[in-house]
């Protein structure tokens, strides 16, 4: 696992696992628009099967990304070469934990409920207006979650 430290690809102090994990955050928002996309044009089936996918990859990539911060000493080693103050990058670190913990809460909700009324025939249906909802603050959450983990990984590795 040694690639994982070796010097990114976004010409930043990053190392390449955090630039991996970066460029996915970044992308996300876009990718779950793509998704919303196929429900807006009544693909059903493919919409929960992309927003399953992007789930579970998002998970895996979380994991990668908590086995490499480990690995790379923490949060505090990460400090050593930013100019940022140690205090302000630790809250926005807080502030974007809390973020993700809380979007990831609704966008299992949100797939557990649409699984759940799918297999009840009611979704598309009865329960769509619900359905879109909680899509929308899932989706809200992944923008506030890409945004503040852009700017830790800056904090971080560019300033």
């Amino acid at each position: 696992m040694d690639y994982m430290f070796e010097s990114g690809f976004l010409g930043t102090r990053a190392p390449f696992f955090m630039d991996f994990v970066t460029l996915i955050v970044a992308l996300l928002p876009l990718l779950i628009l793509g998704a919303i996309f196929l429900a807006k044009i009544k693909s059903y089936k493919l919409h929960a099967l992309t927003q399953t996918l992007l789930f579970i990859v998002s998970v895996i990539v979380v994991g990668y990304f908590e086995y490499g911060v480990r690995l790379g000493g923490g949060f505090n080693a990460f400090m050593e070469k930013s100019t940022t103050s140690h205090t302000y990058a630790f809250w926005v670190l807080i502030v974007h934990i809390i973020i993700a913990v809380i979007t990831l809460g609704i966008w299992i909700s949100t797939l557990v409920s649409a699984r759940k009324d799918h297999n009840k025939h009611k979704l598309p249906g009865q329960f769509s207006q619900t359905h879109r909802r909680a899509g929308m603050r899932t989706f809200i959450g992944i923008i506030l979650t890409s945004f503040t983990g852009i700017w830790v990984y800056l904090l971080l590795f560019v300033y």
